[in-house]
């Protein structure tokens, strides 16, 4: 479908559109009469080309139409918002490039419109009154951030730091006052009070160049392997202090690298340069919502893939701070925070803990504050990431006051987590002037279809008025962005990205958006994380298997008792197993993959299919998808006769046990599938592909990146699902055909996985960004001002309105003796690495009843002062009477 057909970046849809439709005038004439026939109404893409197949009958004249500039302009339409007589389009000819256009259905006018004006259109479809309302609340961070510098090829999105670094060199070469800029930056380089780098007799670039080559030469006397404590004192007395490196050749290596940049500066010896540079020591990690700990927490409400990233992640950072410190030749202790939040109620969990050491760390923390009221009071039990905005705010004050008393400083580098974290991470960071990072995960603004113009009526279950307006504070405030694909921030040819369509949104009669974030911004980047290979190691390294679960997984698999961790059984343990592991909702598409399966006779004569997945029993979820999901399994399981053939399981916490699932399911020569509607990233494909296990992913999101199609995996596509039940039939009828093919594919996996998805690539990117948009943060402080006002602005007089009116749990207070006061004493960690429990406890049904949720006004009937103020009332009332009757006249 105009496929070899496009339009240059300097062209216009509005100036190259009406040319298009001369040719096929009467066609368009037709197309567009169908539109506006259906009158008011929101089009989308499909609905589009539906249209225009069906007024072009003839398939050649069809053909033609949609092979030439208008079929590309045609198939490039996000949407059209249909106001007859006119139908205004959103064109999107490349990822992160949109135009608007207005074609006027009887004459085909075509007149090019701004977003501002295509919004006003789209919002006549769902609320009149507020487009033409001349009071209607817009947001711009374009207005006040248009001297931002900003990328201009779709193929330069997510490259931010490389982009940076070129932007600062230039500026350094060309601008004296930038120069002077970046040497008051390594002026205040420091640690504890302690300088690091250079000290202020060298406050000058000429004095600085000069040190330099005089303190080169000494340094070149000695041998490369020298230790700098050898020579430290003499260099200090030229005016250096610690952190150049540890040893001569290291030092020499620096100082000539700063004199060069210093002198003619290259993109590449800055980066380099930089990258060495003592800059972050300590790192705090935002991730608020959900059981935030190290076991028997996966699977829990709102507790998935981000609790294992993050583990992970700290892991690979710490050992990549050590390394550069030591290089840097200092005697100093990283410090990383994961703060989350404490939960009282923790049930089965460590979540009621303060302080906990992270496993397979010497200096990182999980720090635990609990949420409060506005009262003052401490929430007790698990709330729902939706529901979570009116604590925020207090939790960053909170949290801020912890993190310093723990690390008697100010954090370097502050990252957050999904939309909750990401919020708290910009508070304190604005507060404190520190570098901000933030990570999505997912951006729930995409999943669900026309989320922002219909708000009103998701608000109640999902509060998208708070997330969707924490996400643009977030995105506005961070100096850098990490994304794990491409497709994240920019989507595909065909589909926008998570970030992309943040751009141009709006919410009828809460606010219209018309520039929200743009995706070529410099601060977009893509570090892929990888997953822990001491856990996920391929099935054929024999000598690594963790064979003591092999019974566990046994019964888990082929036990044919139903119990409270699996649900059917599968007949023919011949046959290999496809197997799926997520959360129980409707993005993750569990319940759609085993409508496939259900559905497709060949694939089901083939292969047995396993998912583990949520709870069995409706009433042990308190999240309301996966309550709709489960019941919609046991239909599923019952219409298609499924027993025999499938096995369901229930989520699993031991992520040890789950490595060795995947190595089981390779055993079997059977293959994982992930079917998610989108998916922002697909830990579970790492994991399954790092442990050698052929591999099916959606198309729809990151693992369309992660796998190269029929090469490392295959793609299939969420939406169809009797093609893709067909492809991985296809597979594994190939399979019987050429016994060494699933090997192929195997290889191939694992080889994508080690080039490409590692932790240790992972965590030297975000140190490299960490520091360099420091770098760039203090050179560019003042361009920021205005927009951190802007912010500041919008989070107080919109968001924290929209917090208010999010229902709050009322309980009673709780002694708090056990979560203030003194600092706690550091627990031990478990010794062991593998858990010794081969079967997870599930979790009691009393723990997970969902406790009522009310308003700040109430329900007068659940507050003990109205019993008070009503018994008071009757007392006066029946007194007034007596005295009434007695000493009446």
């Amino acid at each position: 479908m105009a496929s070899g057909s496009g339009l240059k970046r300097a062209d216009s849809v509005a100036d190259n559109m009406p040319d298009a439709m001369k040719s096929s005038r009467y066609h368009m004439k037709r197309c567009f009469a169908r539109f506006v026939a259906g009158g008011k109404r929101l089009m989308k893409l499909q609905q589009i080309m539906e249209e225009v197949e069906q007024s072009i009958e003839d398939e050649d004249e069809r053909a033609q139409v949609l092979e030439g500039h208008l079929g590309f302009i045609l198939s490039s339409t996000q949407e059209a918002a249909v106001v007859p007589p006119s139908v205004a389009l959103a064109v999107r000819p490349n990822p992160g490039i949109w135009e608007y256009v207005k074609v006027n259905a009887g004459d085909l006018d075509v007149e090019g419109i701004t977003a501002e004006e295509y919004l006003k259109y789209k919002e006549t479809v769902f609320d009149e009154n507020w487009a033409n309302d001349a009071n209607a609340l817009e947001i711009d961070f374009e207005a006040i951030d248009f001297t931002t510098p900003r990328m201009a090829l779709p193929s330069s999105i997510g490259n931010g730091l490389n982009f940076v670094t070129k932007l600062m060199t230039s500026r350094i070469s060309k601008d004296s006052q930038s120069a002077k800029s970046f040497l008051e930056f390594l002026l205040a380089l420091d640690h504890h009070g302690e300088k690091l780098m250079i000290n202020q007799s060298l406050n000058t670039v000429s004095k600085l160049q000069v040190a330099l080559i005089a303190a080169e030469a000494f340094v070149s006397a000695f041998p490369k392997d020298t230790p700098v404590q050898k020579f430290e004192q003499r260099i200090k007395e030229l005016g250096f202090e610690k952190g150049w490196g540890d040893t001569a050749e290291r030092v020499k290596e620096m100082m000539h690298t700063l004199s060069e940049l210093l002198q003619a500066p290259d993109p590449a010896k800055l980066d380099l340069f930089i990258g060495r540079l003592p800059m972050i020591f300590n790192v705090v990690i935002f991730s608020p919502h959900g059981y935030f700990g190290q076991s028997d927490v996966l699977g829990l409400p709102d507790t998935g893939g981000q609790v294992v990233y993050i583990l992970d992640q700290v892991r690979a950072l710490e050992e990549e701070m050590l390394l550069r410190i030591k290089q840097q030749g200092l005697a100093v202790k990283p410090n990383i925070l994961v703060v989350t939040r404490l939960i009282p109620d923790a049930k089965h969990t460590k979540c009621n803990q303060e302080l906990e050491p992270i496993v397979d760390t010497k200096h990182s923390y999980i720090l635990r504050v609990p949420f409060k009221t506005p009262k003052g009071v401490i929430l007790r039990q698990w709330v729902s990431r939706f529901d979570i905005y009116p604590y925020l705010e207090r939790f960053a004050q909170d949290a801020a006051a912890k993190i310093m008393d723990h690390m008697d400083c100010q954090p370097d580098l502050i990252i957050g987590n999904y939309s909750d974290g990401n919020l708290v991470a910009s508070l304190m960071a604005s507060k404190l002037g520190i570098t901000q990072g933030t990570i999505a995960h997912a951006l729930e603004k995409t999943k669900y279809e026309d989320s922002d113009v219909k708000w009103k009526e998701l608000d109640p279950k999902y509060h998208f008025s708070c997330q969707f307006t924490a996400d643009l504070i977030a995105m506005n405030q961070t100096d850098f962005v990490i994304t794990s694909t491409y497709q994240e921030i920019a989507g595909s040819k065909t589909r926008p990205g998570q970030y992309e369509s943040h751009r141009v949104f709006t919410m009828p009669g809460l606010c219209r958006v018309v520039s929200g974030i743009n995706v070529f911004e410099p601060k977009f980047n893509i570090a892929a994380p990888g997953a822990d290979q001491s856990v996920y190691f391929p099935y054929t390294q024999k000598e690594r298997r963790l064979t003591t679960f092999h019974p566990a997984i046994e019964e888990l698999l082929y036990n044919k008792e139903d119990n409270n961790e699996h649900l059917g059984f599968l007949a023919d343990r011949k046959k290999p197993i496809i197997f799926s592991m997520a959360r129980l909702d409707t993005v993750k598409n569990i319940t759609g993959l085993t409508e496939w399966y259900g559905k497709n006779k060949r694939l089901r004569s083939l292969v047995n299919l396993v998912v583990v997945a949520g709870f069995f029993n409706p009433a042990k979820s308190k999240d309301r998808e996966e309550i709709a999901e489960i019941k919609k399994m046991h239909s599923l399981i019952e219409k298609y006769q499924l027993k025999g053939q499938f096995r369901w399981i229930a989520a699993q916490t031991d992520r040890y046990r789950n490595g060795e699932l995947y190595r089981c399911i390779a055993d079997t020569k059977g293959a994982f599938v992930q079917p998610a509607l989108y998916e922002a990233f697909g830990l579970t494909v790492i994991e399954a592909m790092n442990c050698g296990l052929a591999t099916f992913a959606t198309n729809q999101g990151g693992p369309a990146e992660i796998i190269v199609d029929g090469v490392s995996g295959f793609h299939i596509d969420p939406n169809n699902g009797e093609e893709s039940s067909n492809k991985i039939a296809d597979f594994f009828e190939k399979c019987k055909k050429e016994p060494d093919y699933w090997n192929r594919i195997s290889t191939g996996g694992l080889q994508r996985i080690n080039e490409c998805y590692t932790w240790k690539i992972y965590a030297k990117k975000l140190l490299d960004m960490g520091s360099m948009y420091g770098v760039w943060r203090h050179m560019n402080r003042e361009q920021k001002l205005a927009k951190t006002r802007y912010i500041h602005m919008m989070h107080n007089l919109h968001f924290r309105n929209l917090a208010k009116k999010v229902p709050i749990p009322i309980e009673e207070p709780q002694e708090q003796v056990a979560l203030e006061g003194s600092k706690p004493q550091i627990p031990t960690p478990k010794p062991q690495k593998v858990p010794p429990k081969e079967t997870p406890e599930e979790p009691r049904e009393e723990d997970f009843q969902e406790k009522q949720l009310v308003s700040r006004t109430g329900d007068p009937g659940l507050c003990p002062w109205n019993w008070w103020c009503l018994i008071i009332t009757f007392i006066l009332l029946s007194y007034y009477a007596l005295l009434k009757l007695y000493f009446s006249d």
